[in-house]
Order: structure tokens, then sequence, then C-alpha cells
């Protein structure tokens, strides 16, 4: 029986979904708001948000992408011009019918009826048909062309079943809208896109995705082609991270965007959309946390290390601090994966143990305690958050010289991003079973008994129409879905397990978020 005590009272292992909740709350990233599927981001989640955002918008922007702003409130007209959009967000739209509201007698409150909108607005669930009409009033030839555009935004999509980061009714997200001349510039942007968004994954999250198309059924409304990164969580579940759609001319037909070619005649653009959430903030939680809360990669840690002193309320506390600052100042000259070291020096009242373990929750990379024998010996107390335990059940706290503490920050940083990102690239791999060539087998492995299956990656012969209707089905009873058909799997060789028809390429099949 293991001596370690953790800092959460429940174990991933025991129950996954109260886990997640309780790593939210005891790292303190966020809470409910008393409105209905909709989350108060705190300081360190937002924090963490702030620095995906930041990584995120410089590779949005070496990319020649600008930055702009788009209204929240958009004309229902819009949605009805393209019929598959409206169709695919039609549930989930919050509307707006009123602007004013009046005494209704009993001290409440009620919409005037004098005041009902002549067109009703929706709030922004997503927004291709506001920018495609400003799209269609800057783009006139050939030479405005492409047209790249991006927005740091909130959207309401009015969920039924909500969970913090994961699905909630509003979430912040980027949505990036391009237009081109033609399908082969379109699609080289959505390309650039989603590998913009694994690199964003993998080097900055430290979240191993694999990269592919969306089936026919799981395309964004409106596309002619939908692609995504998919991330896997602990529990063996699939979270997609982001996606990059190709919307042909569908949209530049309902708005009208148009440019006049270089022979003087008139076509229509190719539109792309891409977007990525606050979603990747539950992807994070549950990629890399463990059972004493959250562990954040360093680059996107709002503080990669933080100085603890151990306070007494002494005379003595004052050399302590000075102490204290002198080596937060040293460890913030250093550089690590490209930026300077974030370091803060946590003096706020309390005993320094609780201090340190309300760090270890919230996950901060490197945590740092210095106490009077430290100072007095030249010393820290280091501690890896992602390497916590050492023998006996006790924090691994590592004691170098305060000059080699800071010596060694920069690499150190960087190994715990590169060994986080391994670890879960390691367990993502051993899970995904290549060997499954049934529905029968396919049931039995996503059995009950099976708790944590992880995914499967099986040969696909690419159905569609009713066709692909009944493999949705067949796959709903299992409560499976299709994630997508990786970019780097290797060729299918045998027939399709749904269809019994030769397959063309291979999908990966899983639970999901």
């Amino acid at each position: 029986m293991s001596a370690i005590r953790h800092a959460l009272s429940v174990k991933r292992e025991d129950d996954f979904a109260q886990w997640y909740q309780e790593v939210i709350s005891a790292a303190d990233l966020a809470e409910e708001s008393g409105v209905r599927g909709c989350m108060v981001i705190k300081p360190w989640g937002y924090g963490i948000w702030e620095r995906i955002q930041r990584l995120m918008d410089d590779r949005i922007k070496a990319a020649g992408v600008q930055n702009c702003y788009f209204p929240i409130f958009i004309p229902l007209a819009n949605f009805e011009r393209e019929a598959s959009h409206v169709e695919g967000f039609a549930k989930e739209m919050a509307v707006v019918t009123h602007h004013r509201l009046i005494a209704d007698g009993k001290g409440g409150l009620i919409p005037d009826p004098e005041a009902k909108l002549e067109e009703p607005l929706v709030v922004r669930p997503t927004s291709e048909t506001i920018i495609g009409d400003a799209m269609a009033r800057w783009i006139q030839s050939w030479r405005d062309l492409p047209l790249l555009t991006n927005q740091w935004a909130n959207v309401v999509r009015w969920e039924m079943r909500t969970r913090m980061f994961l699905r909630t009714s509003e979430f912040l997200w980027q949505e990036g809208h391009t237009a081109h001349a033609d399908a082969e510039d379109a699609l080289s942007e959505t390309h650039r896109a989603l590998e913009m968004y694994r690199a964003c994954a993998e080097d900055d999250l430290a979240l191993p995705v694999i990269a592919g198309e969306k089936p026919e059924n799981e395309r964004f409304p409106g596309a002619l082609e939908t692609w995504s990164i998919e991330a896997m969580m602990q529990d063996g579940k699939a979270l997609q991270a982001g996606t990059s759609h190709y919307l042909g001319t569908n949209f530049a037909h309902a708005a009208g965007i148009q440019y006049q070619d270089k022979e003087g005649g008139q076509q229509y653009c190719h539109t792309t959309s891409w977007g990525v959430s606050t979603r990747l903030i539950g992807g994070v939680i549950m990629t890399h946390g463990d059972d004493d809360g959250l562990r954040v990669p360093p680059r996107i840690a709002p503080h990669q290390v933080v100085i603890l002193p151990m306070l007494r309320e002494k005379p003595e506390d004052e050399a302590l601090l000075a102490y204290c600052e002198e080596l937060r100042a040293m460890i913030a000259q250093e550089s690590t994966l490209g930026e300077p070291v974030r370091v803060l020096l946590d003096k706020t009242p309390g005993k320094a143990a609780a201090k340190r373990w309300d760090w270890v929750r919230k996950g901060a990379p490197v945590i740092i305690e210095v106490g009077g024998r430290d100072m007095e010996g030249g010393k820290v107390s280091l501690l890896r958050r992602d390497r916590l335990w050492g023998e006996g059940g006790k924090p691994a706290f590592s004691y170098p010289q305060r000059d080699e503490a800071v010596q060694s920050m920069t690499q150190l940083l960087a190994d715990i991003q590169a060994a986080l990102f391994n670890e879960a690239r390691e367990r993502r791999d051993a899970n995904i079973t290549r060997d499954i060539t049934t529905m029968e087998e396919l049931s039995a492995f996503f059995g009950e008994e099976n708790r944590y299956p992880g995914w499967v990656e099986v040969d696909w012969s690419r159905p569609s129409g009713e066709a692909l209707d009944k493999v949705v089905e067949q796959l709903k009873s299992l409560k499976l879905t299709i994630r997508n058909v990786p970019k780097d799997a290797g060729p299918a060789s045998g027939t399709c397990i749904f269809t019994g028809n030769k397959a063309v390429e291979k999908i990966v099949v899983a639970r999901a978020y």
C-alpha cells in the first residue's frame, strides 16, 4: 500500500469525472457563475488562457493573418442564407428578440412588448456569416486576395449538458476566416492552420495529437472538408482540440463574396475558417493532471517558478525576503523555451507547507522553498511538479546551491516541458489498438469490463449517404464516434469492418468528450 497521501480527495482511477471537477476547484481555475452553463475563469485559469492566446496569436500573425473584431449580434437573416449552416447550429442558438425591459407590476421585469426587434439577433455561435458580409464589401479584385483575418472573441452555443472548459454555453476562442482566389490556395491555408494547431498543441501545451480529416457526418455545417487535431485524455477518451475547415464557395455564394479576376471576369472566392477554444485548458487538465492536482507545462504556466520564503514573523524575515528577492531577480534574468523565465516570489501570509500544497494543486512547474537554514547555507529546496514524490512517500526535494539552481533553471524547465509531452505520448501510443477486424471485436473491446479502452484504428471504405448513416448508428449504439482519418496513418490493406467493402484509408474510433 502506498505511503503517499495525495492532495486531492478523489483519484483518477476511482472517478475520473469527479476528479476533473476537483482539479478545477483545487487548482483555483474556475467556478460556477450562477448562469446556466457559464463559468467564471479565475486568475490562474485565465492566466493559462492568456499564455495559450499569446503563443497562438504569435503563430497566427507570423502567417500574415491580421486580427480584427466583429459584432456579437448577428441578424437571423444571415444564417437563413446558408441552409446547412443554420441547420447545424439551430438548436444551440441564443436569440435576442427585445431591446428593453419594463416592470411587470409584481416587482419583476419583463420584455417590453413595444420594444420587439424588427429582426431577431442571434448571439454569435460562430462568425462565418457576418464576416462573409464584410468580405463581400472588402474584396473587389484579385489584388485583394488572399484576405486573412482572425478574431479573439466569446461565442454562445446553448449546450444541454455542460462541463467547465469542455462544453459551456459561453466560451472563449479564436476564429480565423480567410478568402482565396481558388481551391488550391484555400486548401493550403486549411492545412497551414491545422499544422499550426498541431504545433501549438504539441510544442506549447505538451499535448500529443493526431491530425486528420473528419468524415462526412462530422463536418462543420456548410464545409466541404473539416480537419481536426485529436488528443487522448487519461481516461482513454478523445478530445477534439482544434478544427480547420475548407468551405469551398458555399459561403461566398450566400454572402456574395466575389472578385474580378485578371481577365476581367467575376469569380466567387473560396473561403476557410479555423478555431481553437478554452476547451484546450480542459485538455491540459485531463492529459497532465494527477492525483495531486494540475501539472501545467512550463510554456503555458503563468508562473514557471514560485519561490516560497518560510516566514516566521520574526525580525530575520526581512533578511530572508531580501535573499529570496535576489533569487527571484537572478532567475528572472534567465531564459527558457524562447522567453525570460516567469518567476513569482509569493509573500502572502501563511505556513510554507500549506502554500506549497496550494501551488502543487495549481501545478506550478517548479516550487522553491527557502528557510533560514537554506539562506545561511546559500541553498534552496527545489521541487519539480512533474516528479513530485520521492522515496518513503515524501516530496522529492533537491537541495542545490542558489547559484546552481539559477543556472540549471533554463534546462530544468525545458526538461519538464519535454517530460510531460513524452509521458502523454507514450500513454497515447500504448492505448491505440490496431488489430481489430470485426464489429464483434470492436464491441467487445469497448465493453463495460474495459473501463479505459483508449482508441482503435481500423480500415475504412469511406461510405457516404445511407451507408454512412448506418455506420453512425452502429457506432452510436456503442457510444463511439469516428474521430478522424489520420494524415500519418499507414495505407489501408484490408476490408472495412463496417461495410465489408475494400478499405481505402484508416480511421480512429473512440469515445469522446
